[in-house]
């Protein structure tokens, strides 16, 4: 069964707020995403505590899932969106119905810790979910970014366009589906109900705070296991050490691409690196769940919605 894409959202729209993980840390970068969301014309709904100064977590496991229901069966709120990620997502996701989502689709966004929820509404309510900016990221990504997110989420955007710096390590022109995130989050997920199959996908992955030899070690197991094997291509976004060194950046994204390829050398999907999806300034919103072609020839990741059914 084709999976479902949610209702487009339109002006005026209500975008429901939620952490599904740590609490908010930069209130300037909160209030920022909020006062942008409000300036592109959408309205918005805070849901549950959002600061808890001695947790890293927003708030208990039960109660971040309870408020995502609360959002979710809101008849008022027509997406929902993570204030940030930080760590716990998994935690709260034993909480989750993830069956009661089907019966009220809603556009899910949200990136990096999320990408444990993400996973979950794919495998098991078959809904389309954005991989994209959280409420305090918003301001901290280019205008591109944030025009791409509400593109997609209005039903506006066309070809995704890797953007200036994109590498075409391996060649080629795929078709699959959109399925992956955050490369932790999605390792410590392999073995739980909250794990998705990658069969015939378009594997995205990035990271952020990691060092060479975590990510060696997680690309590894990813490839040792078996989950590379039935790829119909992979796409590396940003990996960075969580500083601003550029140049610490850019030597572990070499290190990275050159681990990815040796791991896949015997198979012939396309591999791209450095596509504009991670915890640096750009962050284009992608549909998981969605099929695209990965085209090496134009650089352009060409959503299929064809593949999916459109409410």
């Amino acid at each position: 069964m084709k999976p479902v894409l949610p209702p487009r959202l339109r002006k005026g729209d209500t975008i429901g707020l939620f952490c599904p993980a740590g609490p908010v840390r930069d209130i300037r970068a909160f209030e920022g995403g909020i006062n942008l969301i409000k300036e592109l014309g959408f309205q918005v709904k805070l849901q549950g505590a959002f600061q808890n100064n001695d947790n890293y977590l927003a708030d208990g496991d039960a109660a971040r899932a309870q408020n995502f229901h609360a959002l979710w069966e809101d008849t008022r709120v027509q997406a929902v969106m993570a204030i940030r990620g930080g760590f716990g997502s998994v935690r709260m996701m034993e909480h989750i119905e993830l069956d009661r989502l089907q019966r009220n689709p809603k556009m899910l966004i949200g990136f990096s810790d999320v990408s444990a929820l993400i996973s979950g509404m794919i495998s098991h309510a078959n809904l389309v979910a954005v991989h994209g900016p959280v409420v305090t990221s918003l301001t901290l990504h280019d205008q591109q970014s944030v025009h791409q997110l509400f593109s997609l989420l209005t039903g506006e955007a066309e070809d995704l366009i890797a953007g200036k710096g994109m590498e075409i390590l391996r060649g080629g022109n795929r078709r699959g589906r959109i399925m992956g995130g955050n490369l932790t989050t999605l390792v410590h997920l392999i073995g739980t109900p909250w794990d998705s199959s990658w069969e015939n996908a378009l594997l995205v992955l990035e990271d952020t705070g990691e060092s060479l030899y975590r990510l060696d070690r997680m690309l590894t197991q990813l490839a040792f296991s078996g989950r590379l094997d039935r790829l119909a291509g992979l796409i590396l976004g940003t990996f960075d050490p969580g500083n601003s060194d550029r140049l610490e950046t850019l030597r572990l994204q070499e290190q990275v691409w050159q681990r990815a390829l040796e791991l896949t050398q015997r198979f012939d999907f396309p591999v791209w690196a450095n596509f504009p999806v991670g915890h640096q300034a750009a962050n284009f919103a992608l549909p998981m769940g969605m099929e695209a072609t990965m085209d090496s020839q134009t650089g352009k990741l060409r959503l299929h919605t064809d593949s999916v059914q459109v409410l």
